[in-house]
């Protein structure tokens, strides 16, 4: 007869309801403007910043940024070719801009529970991560958090939308 963990499934209930919670009281203390230039409160050390405003107004979040998107496949962590070419980019970006940190936020689509996304969501941007410091940038400069499937870019149940919401997103902290 195994031994069962209540403590342990139960403490990762309880952190995924706090995230849900701080999430949640932060997307009510400031809404977006119509003209689509937001602010928000952040969470945490640097703060949601940039990716919380436009998933909120559901703007891309490459618009203004110096870095590409990277997606992914469905239930997949692994870097595809297409995704190695916007790296490629992005490496490009890192090598000319040597003081930028940059923080890797995986993102999931809408399907599966929220434990599995945002673990899927971690694994990505350290797919990422791995793949940048293997080119050379300074791990010291990347740092990664996952959002899971709780910032999407689309909110319908199609492919194309569900697609959209697989990447990592690399947002600029500081140069």
């Amino acid at each position: 007869m195994g031994v069962r963990d209540p403590w342990g499934t139960m403490a990762r209930w309880a952190a995924a309801l706090c995230c849900l919670a701080v999430l949640a009281g932060g997307c009510a203390k400031k809404r977006p403007s119509p003209e689509g230039v937001g602010g928000g409160e952040g969470i945490g050390e640097q703060g949601l910043g940039g990716s919380l405003d436009r998933a909120r107004q559901g703007l891309g979040p490459a618009e203004g940024g110096p870095l590409k998107d990277v997606h992914f496949d469905y239930d997949s962590d692994d870097i595809n070719e297409a995704a190695r070419a916007e790296l490629d980019d992005n490496v490009s970006w890192l090598r000319d801009n040597t003081k930028a940190t940059v923080e890797l936020e995986g993102h999931c689509d809408n399907r599966g529970t929220i434990e599995y996304n945002l673990a899927l969501g971690a694994k990505r941007a350290k797919a990422i991560q791995d793949y940048l410091v293997g080119q050379g940038v300074a791990a010291e400069r990347l740092k990664t958090i996952s959002y899971g499937k709780e910032l999407p870019l689309c909110q319908q149940d199609t492919e194309e939308c569900w697609a959209r919401n697989r990447r990592v997103h690399s947002a600029v902290l500081g140069q």
